[in-house]
């Protein structure tokens, strides 16, 4: 277990953990492993920058364009997120700003690079029990209550994502779709843009859910939620990285299966104490 107040900063490593990390008022946990028999490098990065007591700032980055330069590119989003957020006052308002400004700065120094590579990225400022995401590309973010009531989620910057959100799609449809690995938005692109979600107040009890598309390209929804609403989220997150890692290595008629780089993060707020509004 990591020390609670300290920064969480992985890039191109396994730590298949779950790492679990006391923050915000609640818990953390923490997963990234490779793709099953693919290379020993690992596309996707992940940061949980602590705030004071009561916020944290969550980051998935999923590389695109090569094992080497995605790696790069995923590095540079959440190193950028993490530099900028640890230099912002402590205020929500501030922090979000600084988010935006550090995945603007990843995205001018991967075009920079000239690699030809791109990073997707799913950001969740958790802040006195309030969560408010940032993305761009399909990793995605969900909030699901304890009893699966589905809060939250983020629409994948795709034309697949696009059009399963209108209702042109359904989920099962959007899984199997042949385009499902286009993706319109992301760092690396000229005119990347970062979408911001409302805010939501979290109950004690909610589990949000932050991933790159290693896990929601192999799992719906329901099991997603089915596997981490309930019991401790050290044991949630094993069940989630087991039953992706699953699917990833074995393909079944009619279920999804995407070998790729899994990376995703678990936060819950745990009970407010006595006397706090």
């Amino acid at each position: 277990m990591d020390a609670a107040g300290k920064t969480l900063e992985i890039a191109g490593r396994h730590r298949p953990g779950p790492v679990l990390v006391p923050v915000a008022g609640g818990e953390a946990a923490l997963v990234s492993a490779g793709r099953p028999s693919g290379p020993a490098d690992n596309e996707d990065a992940a940061a949980l920058v602590p705030i004071g007591a009561e916020g944290v700032v969550l980051v998935v980055a999923d590389g695109i364009g090569g094992q080497r330069s995605g790696e790069l590119a995923s590095a540079a989003v959440v190193h950028e997120v993490v530099r900028a957020v640890r230099r912002a006052p402590a205020d929500e308002s501030a922090v979000r700003g600084a988010v935006i400004d550090g995945i603007e700065a990843a995205n001018e120094k991967v075009l920079a690079a000239g690699l030809g590579a791109g990073a997707t990225v799913v950001v969740a400022v958790v802040w006195a029990r309030r969560v408010r995401t940032l993305h761009a590309g399909d990793a995605q973010a969900i909030v699901t209550g304890q009893r699966g009531r589905l809060k939250l989620e983020t629409t994948a910057h795709s034309p697949v994502g696009v059009r399963q959100a209108a209702g042109l799609l359904d989920e099962a449809e959007a899984l199997a779709h042949e385009d499902r690995h286009i993706v319109t938005n992301a760092v690396g692109d000229r005119d990347m843009t970062v979408e911001v979600g409302m805010p939501l107040t979290l109950a004690a009890h909610d589990t949000v859910v932050l991933g790159s598309d290693g896990l929601f390209d192999n799992l719906r929804l329901a099991e997603i939620v089915s596997h981490v609403r309930v019991g401790p989220l050290g044991a949630a997150a094993t069940r989630l990285r087991d039953a992706a890692g699953d699917r990833m290595a074995r393909e079944q008629a009619g279920e999804p299966s995407k070998p790729d780089d899994l990376t995703f993060i678990l936060y819950r707020p745990g009970r407010r104490r006595a006397g706090r509004a």
